[in-house]
């Protein structure tokens, strides 16, 4: 079997794996080896097309790393609806409590709810307004909820 046959299947390899990860950085060592392929069939000596196909897939990854599907956006895990199953969801409060502060800064809202069966205590994001009525939780502090009016999760 000739050597640029042998670059191709690898590449394919890697290109079904890619398939199940779903990563990206399997496809860039895959154009790597398919680069590599192409070497071969030019007739380039085997050094010549380990060189290139590594030089192609550490560009490709390195690329890949600096583009924007190579990030993964970064959210604070009390943040996270993959992490706490509770954002998101709906609560209903019937009366908020003005704390004031003692910075000056005007101090905060809370209330306190049975939710999942246990008392609660929410504050208020700093984005909502006070009334009664239903909320969503946007953030989850220890032991306590942080409620929006809205069920945006940002």
């Amino acid at each position: 079997m000739a050597g640029w046959v042998m670059w191709m299947l690898a590449a394919g390899v890697l290109i079904v794996a890619e398939l199940a990860t779903t990563t990206l950085y399997l496809l860039m060592v895959a154009i790597g080896l398919a680069v590599g392929g192409v070497a071969a069939l030019i007739g380039l000596d085997v050094e010549w097309q380990l060189l290139t196909a590594a030089a192609v897939a550490l560009v490709a990854t390195y690329l890949l790393r600096r583009s924007r599907f190579g990030k993964r956006p970064r959210v604070k895990a009390e943040r996270d609806p993959n992490v706490n199953l509770d954002i998101g969801q709906s609560i209903t409060i019937d009366q908020w409590q003005h704390d004031a502060a003692t910075d000056g800064t005007g101090g905060e809202f809370t209330a306190r709810v049975k939710y999942r069966g246990a008392m609660w205590d929410v504050q208020l994001a700093p984005t909502a307004t006070a009334q009664a009525g239903t909320f969503f939780v946007q953030e989850v502090r220890g032991s306590r909820l942080i409620v929006g009016n809205s069920p945006n999760l940002h």
